[in-house]
């Protein structure tokens, strides 16, 4: 094992995803690729291992590995060609959930297949039963939209004309779907570039031979790590609060098992699946657990198939952490994922309490909508993230105003959103005393409020909105969310179990808005940690002066 040589080879693969994702974000259409930057760019080797991926989404990055394996048992390798490229958004094959659309595209060096070039982005628009692609009341999988099994977009550098029209006139914005997809395309043929230049620079055999020794370093890495975890069976329930269609509450069981550089995460007994559309997909399953046991680990291990090794998932079937065909599962990548991993948190606080947090306000605030933009005379259709406090830490306050922990989003400007969509944004800040105080106090989230100029749909996919953030160490309680409307030529904020007769607060579709109508939207905020008491005085007034916590909550929590 080559160190030096291994590590410019490393490098030269992330630098080719991360290439890959400015394509995709200086190329796409839709501004949860553009701006948002919903997307993941990775590179697998020929069995479907992850070699090499860029920072972009966590939740993305450990679904790669299950959907690569499950393209292959469809389409052989056998059976790929060169300038073929594959899509598929299956959440039965691997996938996380409809609006996900992963790209694979063979790399063939001497005509064999040594690799393959990886892009999954979350698509606005797949069709379904309501604009936007989060259905909150969808009872089955064929609500949430089209589902493509793998299947191939291009043959040998050729678009397969079928294949496109298919999938664009089972959509609301064939324009938009269709130039995200090339974005999508452009970053896979962009990857098989640069990886074949770095492979003809090296020579197959030694690529691959590097590249093998660089998962094994990376498990060794990742095995050594996990020894200084003290053995154990640690355990945590947490609890979604509704799944859109019904008015009771589903539970996540978590177990992780640790000994001798191994960890087992299982989520036998965990409630059956919901018939809504919070269920998690196996590949969600898989991806938390990943995501969870990254955030606890040294970030310097190199991130690929090797480091996931000594981690094992059971996710028992036909439950929420494992939804069985044709239940409904949209929600399960954005809401049900956050909270499996804080459930880990909350199971390991007792193996390693300086590596995990309190709750975060695990959700993605997924506020949908679309209508027919006059303008360009043309359906369109818009996805908007609200961002979340963190959990206050054993060392630190939570990060106030952050994607939930396995988006990695950034925030959309409102200059872009008010010139792309039929809204005017009235107010967009921190939202004051939503962090739940503690020695350090949980993140603030933030609150938006839009003025409606155009007709349109609106649905939505969240949480904590009954159900708030919990603290750690007798830290309390991060702010509930809510999402608030008022009609126009009224002065009264209603939620939508109040003024549209919905089950839920927070899941629901297709919500009709008109000129003048206002929503208000208002993220959950972060549990905190330890005794509010033990909160540092000039911490406690800074937090004051700055507009974090009002005088009158800083009186009742911290004794000010």
């Amino acid at each position: 094992m080559d160190m030096i040589h291994m590590n410019i080879v490393e490098s030269a693969m992330i630098a080719i995803a991360r290439e890959m994702g400015i394509n995709v974000q200086k190329t796409a259409y839709s501004t949860i690729f553009s701006e948002a930057e919903d997307f993941t760019c990775a590179l697998a080797n020929r069995n479907g291992e992850l070699i090499a991926v860029a920072d972009f989404c966590p939740a993305q990055i450990g679904g790669v590995p299950l959907l690569v394996r499950s393209m292959v048992k469809e389409i052989p390798l056998s059976d790929m060609n060169e300038g073929d490229v594959i899509v598929h958004n299956d959440p039965y094959r691997g996938g996380l959930h409809t609006p996900e659309h992963t790209v694979f595209k063979p790399i063939f060096v001497e005509k064999e297949i040594v690799a393959f070039s990886v892009c999954i982005g979350h698509f606005v628009e797949v069709g379904g039963m309501v604009p936007g692609g989060f259905p909150g009341e969808a009872t089955e999988v064929f609500h949430e939209g089209l589902r493509v099994p793998p299947v191939k977009i291009m043959k040998e550098g050729e678009d397969v004309p079928e294949v496109w029209k298919m999938m664009l006139a089972n959509v609301r914005t064939p324009r938009g779907n269709y130039g995200d997809m090339r974005a999508l395309i452009s970053a896979v043929d962009l990857g098989e570039e640069r990886l074949k230049s770095l492979i003809q620079k090296y020579g197959a055999e030694a690529f691959e031979k590097t590249v093998q020794d660089l998962m094994d370093y990376s498990e060794k890495r990742m095995r050594a790590e996990l020894e200084t975890f003290k053995d154990g069976k640690y355990t945590f329930i947490d609890t979604i609060e509704d799944d859109g269609i019904e008015d009771k509450e589903y539970e996540i069981h978590v177990a992780v098992y640790v000994q001798g550089g191994e960890v087992v995460v299982d989520y036998t007994g965990s409630s059956k699946q919901a018939k809504g559309p919070i269920n998690a997909t196996l590949g969600v399953a898989w991806s938390a657990a990943f995501n969870a046991i990254l955030h606890m680990t040294d970030e310097t291990i190199p991130l690929n198939s090797g480091c996931l090794r000594p981690i094992r998932v059971i996710a028992p079937a036909g439950t929420v952490m494992n939804v069985d065909y044709p239940g409904s599962s949209v929600g399960g990548n954005t809401e049900s994922h956050p909270l499996i991993v804080c459930a880990i948190f909350g199971a390991m606080v007792d193996c390693v309490p300086d590596r995990v947090m309190a709750s975060e306000g695990t959700t993605h605030g997924c506020f949908v909508f679309g209508g027919h933009d006059p303008l360009n005379d043309e359906p369109y259709g818009g996805f908007d993230f609200s961002y979340v406090g963190y959990g206050g830490r054993l060392f630190a306050d939570g990060n106030d105003a952050t994607d939930s922990i396995n988006g990695n989003c950034a925030n959309t400007p409102m200059e872009v959103f008010e010139t792309r969509f039929p809204w005017i944004v009235e107010e967009y800040a921190l939202r004051p005393n939503s962090g739940g105080p503690g020695k350090f106090r949980g993140g603030l989230s933030n609150v938006k409020q839009m003025l409606c100029t155009g007709e349109m749909l609106v649905s939505q996919m969240t949480n904590k909105h009954k159900l708030s953030a919990w603290g750690l160490e007798d830290g309390q309680e991060g702010a509930l969310g809510a999402t608030l409307y008022k009609k126009s030529g009224t002065e009264k904020w209603e939620t939508t179990v109040e003024g549209y007769g919905k089950v839920s607060p927070s899941k629901y579709s297709n919500i009709p808005m008109t000129p003048g109508d206002r929503v208000r939207v208002l993220a959950p905020g972060g549990g905190g940690y330890g005794s509010p008491l033990e909160r540092l005085r000039e911490s406690v007034e800074e937090d004051v002066r700055e507009g974090y916590v009002t005088e009158d909550r800083a009186k009742e929590f911290y004794g000010l």
